[in-house]
């Protein structure tokens, strides 16, 4: 699966675990159990992006997009700290998944309507299936060690890119 394949294909997991939230209606446990899958999910997405992908396309107008993406991955992150401090019953607790599921939503929307296209005149198809090669083996590696566990180190800064 090339890279591009891959990240959509995750994205497409991401909001279905928003939507499972939704209907997850007042279950504190299922709430609690869905956030931490959509913490696990988007600290492992994040940084298969950050180490593997974001370096592999940084260069020509791709670059300034990506220096934004490591933006918003940090305001994502703040929030699923802050979620993972809090439990269901947290007055907040509802409303800052929101927040999170607002910040994937645009985050989401702009990789795929600009950033992918812009990936997709850099790249060959063979180099993107290299580079999803190697993304899909750190996703399956990461997703194993609960990766919410490192977000809350990851808070101060933006990911670098280089």
């Amino acid at each position: 699966m090339d890279a591009i394949e891959l990240l959509k294909q995750q994205h497409r997991e991401v909001e279905e675990l928003f939507e499972k939230f939704e209907r997850a209606g007042d279950d504190d446990a299922k709430m609690m159990e869905l956030v931490t899958l959509l913490a696990d999910n988007l600290a492992a997405h994040a940084t298969i992006e950050e180490k593997i992908f974001y370096p592999s396309v940084y260069v020509g107008p791709v670059a300034e997009k990506l220096t934004h993406a490591v933006e918003e991955h940090l305001s994502a992150k703040r929030v699923i700290a802050d979620l993972l401090e809090m439990d269901a019953t947290d007055a907040q607790f509802k409303a800052k998944v929101m927040v999170l599921q607002e910040l994937i939503e645009h985050h989401v929307k702009e990789e795929e309507k600009d950033l992918f296209v812009g990936v997709k005149k850099l790249m060959t198809k063979e180099e993107l299936v290299v580079i999803g090669e190697q993304m899909e083996a750190m996703f399956s590696e990461l997703i194993q060690t609960q990766p919410r566990l490192q977000v809350p180190n990851e808070t101060d800064e933006a990911a670098p890119l280089t």
